[in-house]
């Protein structure tokens, strides 16, 4: 804390150090924040306690992470630096600084990371996988791959010169390139051609040898073999390099007369937007180096990345689907959730226990929401289904059923946002099909997002209409709900149903006028004001003599506002416990500000992506779960929703949820004053259980309990039938 963030009040020689909540110092910036989760990432690549294949699974999900960050963050700062922006961060960095920051802890990171590879390379030789030089293999392994590179990639390779008569040439998002150096023999005039590796264009990444587990990158099948590309001609060098372009290039919808052709224009622009980094690897000459930077308008020595190993560790994955079960975790089997009866038809059993609460993915997600949904489609007293989608499959069945349920005379109606970032593309092919089909297709309020997980269905009960409503943390992507750890809840309950009514009429018309809601907090008119409403009674409640107690759990802090009420709930005796996955501006442990104040970070086999908020309130504790990280984009420019967990069971298992996770001595890591990150326990041991296990755990004793409860009931009647 600087010194300028304590003013001191009062007179004499006692005075009471007051602290500017103002100060940039108390604040850490979302950006370098955010690094740091991605080094807990690439912390669990170095883990000897996981099984290899699964660390080498988390090197390639870190590359990938930072990928995004320079197409999404960095691209976005370079806008800000080049429209000469220099409004600083609450935690005081103009956009220039944050781009130097960060690429400063960018290299950094870089030699982490090339341990961390080099490491798991002589790990997998251990195992008999060996990733090797071309130059490495026998004449006639070289053969071989030869022959296969002629027969099953040459055709898809497209050399392209560059010379006064051709530019140089574009160069797409991520891609892998082989910069060549060659002339005519017995000439001294040397030229340039750029070659792209296609990765992805029905080629491997990583070309296997034989039958083996030994394999060659494909970069280095084509560099050796380029007298194919360009027969007759002497090679001087060949140097590879990898782009990564802004994917910054969404326009203002406001003015828009389409909005999906808006959408379709802003991805043909980003598939040119301007480039944000090189990759390069350090045999590349100064000259082609300091070239390939002019070329692509980009500054030598601050956009240019030297890496000493691979370049692309997304590419990993190719790896990591070797059919070596030895080496990966055992895969995780969800099961169904206890109370959701196969014999039963679904809107009963939810109509019987008024709520029921799912947690993915250690519950099924397809025998809980997709069956919702299916019986939706096929149950003749369904008059209607209206569902929010942000991101799916577009292959899901959630897309075959709502286009069913249309097909059979029900009112569907589906708000698709289509500027999910980068599953646009899929968003506007489904929701064209659907349209296609009879669904009612809106795209929600202009200028905001439609980030809210909500489906309301409405069934022709014995008593007249009744609406069955489904919430959650996480997107109705049948894929990531078996790599998330989400919460959802079935709700048969008027006033919840009465909000959702609202919610969908307001996302289908954008009119906001005099619209009321009991149960549910809808970002951005309510959501924020009442979260730091009830952070605020907590302050009042605790200073009224009983002791007060927060506890959220999300994705990301980031507001400004949120991270001040904190602070204040810390400075009045409250009792605030975070766990936040990624980014986090709180800075825990401040005399005077924020020594009540803990933050935790799980980084586990599932990525943790539920948001739960939790006040004591003096006894008359609210539990809340939704959509919405403590950003200022989702409580300000999304359409985001929180509903209470109502009394009884299911906020037990909340509760239960949540004091695993705080309890967590495997997979959590705490943020200290510092900025740093330390694992609550290192000396952990291998096989021992972190909170996702133990939640595993959980829900197959839940399974047991209530088919031993089952076995029971039926036991009991056929004694009483035999009397």
């Amino acid at each position: 804390m600087t010194a300028a963030g304590i003013a001191s009040a009062g007179t004499g020689e006692e005075t009471v150090p007051k602290i500017d909540l103002n100060d940039p110092s108390l604040y850490f910036n979302r950006e370098l924040s955010w690094l740091k989760f991605n080094d807990r990432v690439l912390f669990q690549a170095s883990d000897k306690r996981k099984p290899l294949l699964e660390r080498l699974k988390f090197l390639a999900i870190a590359g990938s992470n930072l990928d995004e960050f320079f197409m999404k963050r960095i691209g976005g700062f370079k806008q800000l630096v080049a429209a000469n922006v220099q409004e600083t961060t609450v935690d005081g960095r103009t956009p220039q600084q944050q781009v130097d920051e960060c690429c400063e802890a960018v290299q950094n990171y870089f030699r982490r990371k090339e341990k961390v590879f080099d490491d798991l390379l002589a790990d997998l030789v251990k195992e008999g996988i060996e990733l090797l030089h071309y130059v490495e293999l026998s004449d006639e392994e070289q053969s071989v791959l030869r022959d296969d590179f002629y027969d099953n990639i040459f055709p898809l390779v497209t050399p392209q010169s560059v010379d006064p008569a051709h530019p140089f040439p574009f160069i797409s998002n991520l891609s892998l390139n082989l910069l060549v150096s060659l002339r005519y023999p017995g000439e001294k005039e040397e030229a340039l051609a750029r070659v792209k590796v296609p990765v992805g264009a029905g080629a491997n990444r990583f070309q296997q040898i034989g039958d083996s587990h030994r394999f060659v990158l494909l970069e280095e099948v084509m560099e050796h073999n380029l007298d194919l590309l360009f027969p007759g001609m002497e090679i001087l060098s060949c140097e590879l390099f990898r782009v990564t372009r802004n994917a910054n290039t969404s326009k203002e919808e406001e003015h828009a007369d389409d909005l999906m052709e808006m959408i379709e224009t802003a991805l043909h622009h980003r598939k040119f937007a301007p480039i944000v980094r090189i990759q390069i690897e350090p045999d590349m000459g100064p000259q082609h180096r300091g070239r390939l930077a002019s070329e692509l308008g980009l500054d030598e020595e601050r956009d240019v990345f030297v890496s000493h190993c691979m370049l692309g560790l997304r590419d990993l994955w190719e790896l990591y689907r070797l059919e070596l079960p030895e080496l990966k975790e055992v895969p995780h089997h969800p099961i169904d959730h206890p109370q959701l009866s196969k014999d039963r038809n679904i809107f009963h059993v939810i109509r019987d226990q008024k709520a029921i609460l799912l947690q993915h993915p250690y519950e099924s997600f397809s025998s809980s929401v997709e069956r919702f949904l299916y019986e939706a489609a096929t149950d003749p007293k369904v008059r209607g289904i209206k569902m929010t989608l942000y991101r799916t499959d577009p292959d899901s069945r959630i897309i075959d059923y709502l286009i069913r349920a249309a097909q059979n005379g029900k009112q569907v109606a589906a708000v698709v946002e289509l500027k999910a970032s980068f599953d646009e593309q899929a968003n506007i092919k489904l929701a064209s099909r659907m349209e296609e089909a009879g669904v009612h297709v809106t795209y929600g309020v202009v200028g905001l997002k439609t980030h809210a997980k909500v489906i309301l269905v409405i069934r022709q009960d014995y008593k007249g209409l009744r609406r069955y409503v489904h919430v959650g943390t996480g997107n109705y992507h049948p894929g990531t709900a078996r790599l998330y750890s989400d919460l959802g809840m079935f709700l048969y309950d008027k006033a919840v149903g009465r909000d959702a009514t609202e919610l969908f009429n307001y996302l289908t018309t954008g009119f906001t006028p005099k619209r009321s809601y009991s149960q549910m907090l809808p970002a951005p008119k309510i959501l924020k004001r009442a979260l730091l409403d009830k952070v605020e009674r907590e302050i009042t409640v605790h200073q009224g003599g009983q002791p007060g107690l927060i506890r959220m759990k999300m994705n990301a802090l980031e507001d400004i506002d949120i991270a001040r009420a904190i602070y204040q709930a810390s400075q009045a005796g409250v009792k605030v416990e975070l766990l936040v996955r990624d980014s986090c501006r709180v800075r825990p442990g401040l005399p005077g500000l924020s020594e009540n104040v803990r933050v935790l970070s799980i980084v586990g086999q599932f990525l943790e992506h539920a948001r739960v908020f939790y006040f004591r309130n003096g006894g008359e504790e609210e539990f809340l779960i939704g959509s919405a990280d403590a950003m200022k984009r989702n409580l300000e420019h999304r359409v985001e929703t929180l509903v209470p967990v109502p009394e009884g069971p299911l906020r037990e298992q909340v509760r239960e949820f949540l004091d695993l996770q705080f309890d967590d001595r495997v997979t959590a890591w705490e943020l200290h004053a510092d900025g740093e990150y330390k694992l609550v326990n290192p000396s952990a041991r291998k096989g021992q259980d972190g909170c996702q296990e133990k939640l595993i755990k959980l829900a197959d004793k839940r399974q047991h309990e209530v088919q031993r409860l089952r076995k029971r009931k039926s036991r009991q009647a056929g004694e009483r039938n035999l009397k």
